[in-house]
């Protein structure tokens, strides 16, 4: 195994220099490989995840494989190419977007949607980007594509420890340390989707030949040995805080000693994303049945979408209690679930993540009978302390409920800001759900809310899963953990725009899909998003998109808005 590694190591540290001052252009040949890989590879690589999940090839699932796998790695080297043909001919990255300064002057750019494409597509959706405190209108280009400014860079190498979970993170992971980064890169390959690794080789071929890129395969002795190397220049996780633990202070007593003492055995620049309990804040208002109905399934995509192995999955429904809709969306919600197809619990310990549940909270409530049944917490006490479904991310088919007392909408927002942000561990990812009149009436409440809200991603009437997908957004942590306390992770990732003081990414979206948005004044075309684990034509507008972004143009639209709108 040792040998494996150092022979893998070879030439990374060989060429890290002269990757690093690679010209921009020949950096974007090597994207255009990668993008026509993908586009020859695209139905291998579904079909790998399919039988690796356990999924029927033409069950509807087949959607989330298509658009959290080959579709997310071709729009995020699309957006990536813009801005890097925008370097090369000394244009400006951010040529097109909009720059706005809140009143506390915090920095805001809008970064999607970018073109026509995005606006027909994703239509009724917006995202922007919220900058550091240090950022400012006159310096913001200054905090923009950071390593392309730098004089005669010596180059690094990076390792990458893959995700598991979903299939398109191990290259995007590539994708932003080698070319918003500029490091080279190792990539250990996670046990769980290991069979995906020579499909990634195939894809990047010319970045292996050329001994920028190497992946390597094996189990935590492996990652081990990676992470000491000294090689290895700096290091890059998607997990949990207790694998990212393990790593920088070593594993039982002693490791726990070492943390609390800060005294890391590895010392290495350190970049992760690493989860959390995701909440969603349901606010109340004038929701109509068909609303209740249509959010349960939101609701159900947050938890359920990927069998629920997402660090971005909503944990905890955080409701108002007297709202005449509370119980009702509860109801409607445990009508969802079961009329979704169980699915194989791929991921493993989530029999023993579920069971630990069930024991903290013996009210919980088993939805069906599988091998991991998805199970249902409700009415935790949000003042109980250190509550089991509050400081520990499930990862996986365990979905929880609490009540705040707040019943005026701009008090509960308040109030559901502060639970989140005192009781609930991890900074990943926020929904709130929230009917368009009430946002209207409240005014700068829901983006003084947002400003006071400590998470690095926050969706409103949008799962937190989209500001995943957008590649022109940021996606990591809040800012300002540390290695002794590390939450959600350290830094970002995707981030096509290369800003390198992002504070968090909003992404906005229509309460009410398309065509029932018409008769409430929401004049948009968004119908239920195609990665709704109710759509039953998922996987159709999932290969339709992959194909779009393959190679983008008009003839791809009228099918995608076929299988789209036929959901």
């Amino acid at each position: 195994m040792q040998a494996t590694v150092d022979r893998a190591l070879a030439p990374l540290t060989a060429k890290k220099t002269q990757w690093a001052r690679l010209s921009v252009a020949r950096k974007l040949r090597y994207l255009g490989a990668m993008r026509a890989a993908i586009a020859k590879r695209a139905d291998e690589w579904v079909r790998l995840s399919l039988e690796g999940k356990q999924l029927p090839a033409d069950s509807p699932l087949a959607g989330e494989e298509w658009i959290s796998g080959p579709y997310a790695v071709l729009i995020a080297i699309n957006a990536l190419s813009k801005s890097l043909r925008a370097l090369a001919t000394g244009g400006d990255v951010l040529a097109g977007t909009k720059i706005r300064t809140r009143a506390s002057g915090q920095v805001v750019v809008d970064v999607y949607p970018a073109d026509i494409f995005d606006r027909l597509l994703l239509n009724g959706y917006h995202a922007e980007v919220w900058m550091q405190d240090e950022v400012t209108p006159a310096n913001l280009r200054d905090h923009v594509a950071s390593f392309y400014k730098q004089q005669n860079p010596l180059g690094s190498v990076g390792l990458i420890l893959g995700a598991g979970n979903i299939s398109s993170i191990p290259l995007l992971d590539v994708l932003t340390k080698m070319f918003v980064e500029g490091q080279v890169a190792i990539v250990k390959m996670n046990p769980v989707n290991d069979y995906l690794g020579p499909l990634f080789e195939e894809v990047c071929t010319d970045l292996i030949d050329d001994g920028y890129l190497r992946f390597v395969y094996g189990g935590g002795d492996v990652g081990a040995y990676l992470t000491a190397h000294e090689l290895v220049d700096t290091l890059h996780i998607t997990g949990s805080a207790r694998t990212y633990n393990h790593i920088v202070f070593g594993g039982g007593e002693a490791g726990a000693d070492r943390q609390a003492r800060n005294e890391p055995i590895i010392n290495k620049p350190f970049t992760s994303e690493l989860g959390g309990v995701g909440p969603t804040f349901i606010v109340p208002g004038p929701w109509t049945d068909a609303d209740l109905a249509f959010q349960a399934e939101h609701l159900a995509t947050q938890k359920f979408h990927n069998a629920g192995f997402n660090c971005i999955a909503s944990q905890v429904l955080v409701l108002p209690k007297g709202w005449t809709g509370t119980d009702r969306l509860v109801d409607e919600l445990r009508r969802t679930i079961r009329s979704i197809p169980a699915r194989e619990a791929y991921y493993p310990g989530a029999d023993d993540r579920q069971q630990a549940a069930v024991a903290k909270h013996p009210h919980a409530e088993v939805l069906d009978a599988g091998r991991v049944p998805r199970t249902l917490i409700t009415n935790i006490d949000p003042n109980g302390k250190d509550e089991y479904a509050f400081t520990t991310e499930f990862f996986g088919g365990v979905y929880a409920t609490t009540k705040l007392a707040e019943r005026d909408p701009a008090d509960f927002i308040r109030a559901a800001v502060t639970f989140a942000n005192d009781k609930l561990a991890g900074t990943l990812g926020a929904q709130f759900l929230i009917h368009p009149k009430t946002q209207d009436l409240l005014g700068p409440v829901l983006e003084d809310a947002i400003a006071h809200l400590n998470y690095g991603n926050v969706g409103i009437n949008s799962w937190t899963g989209a500001g995943y997908l957008l590649p022109t957004a940021t996606w990591g942590a809040y800012p300002g953990h540390t290695h002794d306390n590390i939450g959600s992770g350290i830094g970002v990732v995707h981030n096509a725009y290369m800003f390198d003081r992002p504070e968090k990414t909003v992404v906005y979206a229509p309460f009410h899909p398309f065509p029932r948005a018409l008769w409430s004044g929401q004049f948009h075309l968004s119908p239920k998003p195609p990665w709704f684990v109710t759509h039953r034509r998922a996987d159709k507008a999932g290969q339709r998109l992959t194909r779009f972004a393959a190679e983008p143009g008009w003839r791809h639209v009228p099918g995608i808005f076929a299988a789209a709108l036929r959901h």
